[in-house]
């Protein structure tokens, strides 16, 4: 919902306005609470943290005036995380609503409710309650009140449904957009709110989808992938780019295993590249076995950048997507053996709309027509498409996105095996579908900050100093 929330501010919904319909909802609930509780003549108190969350409560607030309505802020208004619930708290506290601030838990002063408003934390909070969350959850639980949590109750979950030590025991749940998957654990009436968020956040890629690539301080090396890549014989440049991608895409370590006649050739694009040569000048069926056993001690592998199609290449290529478990991007050449074979693999494939015609996927012009027709094929091959266009659109048997970053200039070779090694380096530590639709929205703006910077007549090794501020420098916006 964090990502949701900030595509839809990028489509130029305001976050102010999402909160405003959100607060709005909460009340809906707690008035039909209310009135049911003591005719219209009912005392609510609304417990709200310093967050989004508590900033929804407190915009509910607003839309009370008719009951008896007292508001807590858990903590120093100074302290309030978000200048939209800053905003609200403030306009409260004008119009002189009876508001309270409290600094110590064992202040807090319900006044004997007939409905509580749960605000105190959303759904990014995990793990046991602190304090004063703790004991304000203790409070509200002891109550003689009809509680109302607003998106999920306090201390829960909201991938599971589970908690640790209190958590608020609510009555009601008010939920935005679409129900959290722990809700259904709960035994409480949910009540899921439309707040106008367009359905293009979540089908088109946008910045809030890059919020899940943050690291732990503490990380070590490996711990963000590591990705072979499998390339090169007719072409050398191919998967150098792939690789010096992956890299650039934030994975730990990247090697690549190549035919040792372009091993030198490969080696000379970059000091930062690991190269593997195998003997020969392209890849064949003898080549597997040790292929395999490398592919094991890897997180990902890029299969195709460079490896032309001679026959006994793709004989190879059958042989180790037949013999493989891991995960693997699948680009160029290597592509067209996909639909014939039975793997174990968890395959993602970068095919331009040619390529997929290969494979025996059919496409078309409107980016709508061509989601549907990519998603029915991903469905019937089981594996994860990214079919490269001015629209991307990225499908696996279950869920379809779409990206709109990039330009014309980007129709220029090459780019198409960054994206696959960007593509690696996320398979790493993303889901595949996440994976493949992050790489691709930043794999266009990499092309689109280029762009900007010299105009067309980009090449592709212009996207891989772009990589990082494409992946990280908008997070905030």
């Amino acid at each position: 919902m964090a990502a949701v929330d900030a595509n839809a501010a990028a489509l130029g919904v305001p976050r102010k306005q999402l909160m405003e319909s959100s607060g709005n909802a909460v009340a809906r609930v707690v008035r039909e609470v209310a009135d049911a509780e003591r005719d219209g003549d009912s005392r609510v108190a609304i417990v709200a943290g310093r967050g989004n969350n508590g900033g929804d409560a407190l915009v509910a607030a607003r839309f009370l005036d008719a009951f008896d309505t007292r508001v807590v802020l858990l903590g120093r208004p100074e302290t309030i995380t978000t200048d939209i619930a800053r905003e609200n708290w403030a306009a409260l506290v004008d119009a002189e609503y009876d508001t309270h601030v409290v600094g110590d838990s064992r202040e807090l002063d319900l006044r004997e409710p007939d409905v509580i408003v749960d605000a105190m934390l959303g759904t990014g909070v995990t793990g046991a309650l602190r304090e004063p969350e703790a004991t304000a959850a203790a409070a509200i639980n002891a109550a003689e009140a009809t509680v109302v949590a607003v998106d999920i109750p306090s201390g829960v979950d909201a991938d599971t449904g589970e908690f640790e030590g209190e958590a608020v025991d609510a009555d009601h749940v008010v939920t935005f957009h679409d129900e959290k998957p722990g809700l259904s654990a709960l035994d409480a009436t949910v009540h899921v709110a439309d707040i106008g968020i367009p359905e293009a956040a979540e089908s088109f890629v946008g910045p809030g989808d890059l919020l899940s690539l943050g690291r732990d301080p503490q990380s070590h090396k490996g711990d963000h992938g590591e990705v072979l890549v499998v390339g090169g014989g007719p072409y050398a440049g191919a998967p150098a780019l792939a690789a010096g991608a992956a890299l650039r895409a934030g994975a730990d370590l990247v090697r690549v295993a190549c035919p040792r006649a372009v091993a030198h050739e490969i080696q000379g694009y970059s000091e930062n590249l690991i190269l593997v040569p195998f003997e020969g000048e392209t890849l064949a069926p003898g080549h597997v076995d040790a292929l395999l056993e490398r592919a094991a001690d890897h997180d990902a592998v890029v299969f195709g950048p460079g490896l032309g199609s001679a026959d006994e290449t793709l004989a190879a290529v059958r042989a180790f997507l037949t013999g493989y478990e891991g995960r693997a991007v699948v680009d160029a050449d290597a592509l067209q053996v996909v639909p014939e074979v039975e793997t174990e693999a968890t395959l993602v494939c970068t095919p331009h709309q040619g390529e997929l015609r290969k494979m025996g996927g059919t496409t078309a012009e409107a980016w709508r027509e061509r989601r549907t027709l990519v998603a029915e094929f991903a469905g019937d091959l089981g594996h994860t498409l990214l079919v490269k266009g001015a629209y991307d659109v990225v499908a696996d048997p279950h869920e379809t996105r779409v990206n709109r970053t990039g330009n014309p200039g980007m129709t220029v070779g090459g780019t198409g095996d960054v994206l696959a090694g960007v593509t690696g380096a996320l398979c790493c530590t993303q889901d595949p579908l996440d994976a493949a639709a992050v790489a691709a929205y930043v794999n266009g703006r990499a092309g689109d900050i280029a762009v900007d910077e010299r105009g067309f007549g980009l090449v592709a090794t212009d996207l891989l100093d772009r990589l990082p501020a494409a992946l990280w420098g908008e997070r905030d916006e």
